[in-house]
């Protein structure tokens, strides 16, 4: 596993290429930028998903996460899986960005955001890119309890 303390910035997010951009950062991930850059004019549609760090999990109070990855394979298998989407559904735009590093309550996990001629199919995408990421991307999480315990794993609770 690989942690990084610096961010690697997203892949073309101001000139994507082929309409797709994606990045691990270490930083605190810029909704608003992300959002700004997700506009095309063929789009209809744009869906922002945000995974967002709770206090809860499972009954048991959560005082923060900290995420690993792999960040050269992360990248990687981010860009298959938005190419993949934006072939399927026709997306005018696909972008990914996950956090590595310590992540505070409410702060921003993952975000997603599919640009597409129609509401349906930016929605679909949407859901399909999440749960590839959750399911497929080398990225670990962690869990630390208000008790002071802590546990690995349980990515997805889909």
């Amino acid at each position: 596993m690989i942690r990084s303390s610096s961010s690697l910035p997203p892949v073309g997010v101001s000139e994507p290429p082929l309409g797709v951009c994606e990045a691990i950062s270490s930083e605190p991930l810029d909704i608003v930028e992300l959002l700004r850059n997700a506009h095309h004019p063929a789009a209809g549609a744009v869906v922002l998903f945000s995974g967002e760090v709770r206090d809860h999990n499972k009954g048991r109070d959560v005082a923060y996460l900290e995420y690993e990855a792999y960040p050269p394979l992360a990248v990687k298998m981010i860009h298959e899986i938005l190419a993949e989407a934006k072939e399927k559904w026709g997306l005018q735009l696909a972008i990914a960005q996950h956090r590595i590093g310590k992540l505070d309550i409410g702060e921003s996990a993952v975000v997603v955001i599919t640009a597409a001629a129609h509401r349906g199919e930016a929605y679909e995408a949407n859901q399909h890119i999440i749960h590839r990421i959750k399911h497929e991307v080398p990225i670990w999480k962690c869990e630390y309890f208000s008790d002071g315990t802590h546990q690995w794993g349980n990515n997805c609770n889909c």
